[in-house]
C-alpha cells in the first residue's frame, strides 16, 4: 500500500496538473484523480503526465448525481460510460463515492432507490472491469441530521455493496471506521475484495456528541487505532493508496507545498510505526 496526495487538504487550489506535479514532488507514490480534467486532457497525455512523474492515480469520484431525482441520475449516468474505460485506459480501475447516513427519505424506499442505481452503475464499470467504493458516514451528527437514519456501519454497508454488484465494496475511511465502531476484524472479514478505496486520518478524543466531520487531524495525531487498522488491510493484502484526507486542521489555509509534506510526513511516520513499508 502507498500514500496519496488527497485535494481536501489542499482546498482546491491546484489545477489537476499541477496538483500531480505537487503530489510527485513531496515525494508521494500516488495522487487522487481529477477525473473531469484529466479526461480534457485525454488518455495518452494523462498516462504520460503519470508517467514522467512517476505517480500512480489512486481512484476517481464517481462521477453520476445518484443522490437527486430520476432524470438527473439518468442525465449523469452516461457520463459513467466514457469514464469507466478512461479510468481502466490509465491504470486506475478504481471509482469512490460517499452515502449520507441520514436522509429525509425513509431508509427502505432509498435503499431500493440506491440499489437500483448502484447495480446500475457497477453494470457499466464492471465491463471496463473498474470497481466501485461506497462510503459509510460514522459521525453521530451526520446520522442525526436529517429524520430518517441511513446506513452508516460498515459491516451494513458492505452488504448494501455486494447486493448491488460483485465489483462492488467499501470505501473504507479510518475516521468514519472508528466513528462508526468498526474493528480490525471487520476489515479482515471483508477481505481484500471488497476494500476499494481507503482515505487515511484520525480523530480527537472527544465524545460522539462533539464529533465533526470537518475538525480532523492528520494521520498520528489522534486516538484512532490506525496500527490496527493498517495491520489489518496489510493482512487481507491490500496494495492500493492510503488517500490523506483530512478536513479542518487549518491545512487548506496553509500553501499547498507545505500542506502536502505535511500530510506525507504524518503518514509516513504511522506507517513506520505498525512496521509496514510503501511500496
Amino acid at each position: 500500500m502507498y500514500l496519496s496526495l488527497n485535494g481536501v487538504p489542499i482546498g482546491g487550489k491546484l489545477a489537476w496538473a499541477e496538483f500531480a506535479r505537487l503530489a510527485s514532488r513531496t515525494g508521494f507514490i500516488g495522487v487522487d484523480l481529477m477525473l473531469e480534467a484529466a479526461m480534457a486532457e485525454g488518455v495518452e497525455p494523462t498516462r504520460r503526465l503519470l508517467h514522467e512523474l512517476n505517480v500512480r492515480p489512486a481512484f476517481a469520484n464517481l462521477p453520476v448525481d445518484f443522490r437527486k431525482d430520476e432524470a438527473t441520475f439518468r442525465r449523469t449516468l452516461g457520463a459513467l460510460e466514457g469514464a469507466a474505460p478512461f479510468c481502466a485506459a490509465i491504470g486506475c480501475p478504481r471509482m469512490m463515492t460517499y452515502i449520507m447516513s441520514s436522509s429525509k427519505i425513509p431508509k427502505d424506499e432509498l435503499r431500493r432507490t440506491y440499489k437500483k442505481r448502484f447495480t446500475e452503475c457497477a453494470s457499466i464499470l464492471a465491463r471496463s472491469h473498474c470497481r466501485l467504493g461506497l462510503e459509510f458516514l460514522g459521525p453521530l451528527h451526520i446520522r442525526k441530521m436529517f429524520p430518517n437514519e441511513f446506513i452508516w456501519k460498515m459491516n451494513e454497508m458492505l452488504e448494501f455493496a455486494k447486493e448491488c454488484g460483485s465489483n462492488v465494496g467499501l470505501t473504507l475511511d479510518a475516521w468514519h471506521w472508528h466513528h462508526a465502531g468498526g474493528t480490525a476484524a471487520d476489515i479482515i472479514a471483508a477481505g481484500k475484495d471488497r476494500i476499494v478505496v481507503v482515505h487515511f486520518d484520525d480523530g480527537p478524543n472527544l465524545p460522539p456528541e462533539q464529533i465533526r466531520d470537518d475538525r480532523r487531524l492528520l494521520p498520528g495525531e489522534g486516538v484512532i487505532d490506525l496500527t490496527g487498522f493498517l495491520k489489518a488491510l496489510q493482512k487481507i493484502g491490500y496494495e492500493d493508496s492510503l488517500s490523506v484526507e483530512v478536513f479542518g486542521r487549518g491545512l487548506k489555509e496553509m500553501p499547498a507545498d507545505q500542506s502536502a509534506k505535511l500530510c506525507l510526513d504524518s503518514g509516513r511516520a504511522v506507517l513506520k510505526k505498525a512496521g509496514i513499508a510503501e511500496s
